[in-house]
């Protein structure tokens, strides 16, 4: 038997037969920031967009971002 497939039955069997609800809530923590995310189409162009603005050289560092923002902060 592949060493996968003994592994995740091996890991079915345990969690069935846990009781220990510390463990499965760690588990099911586990398993949800494993989760992918999907984007919608809005979002994937929005990325592209950005990804093309950094591409050409239109961006500030962060360093100049926080400035910036702590300069705003203080007009406030």
């Amino acid at each position: 038997m592949d060493n996968a497939i003994q592994i995740k039955n091996n890991l079915i069997s345990r969690i069935k037969n846990s009781k220990d609800l510390s463990l499965l809530k760690a588990l099911q923590t586990i398993f949800d920031s494993l989760e992918e995310y999907h984007l919608s189409d809005a979002q994937k162009e929005s990325i592209k967009m950005s990804r093309d603005e950094i591409s050409v050289g239109n961006y500030i560092d962060n360093s100049t971002a926080i400035s910036d923002i702590k300069e705003w902060l203080k007009k406030k």
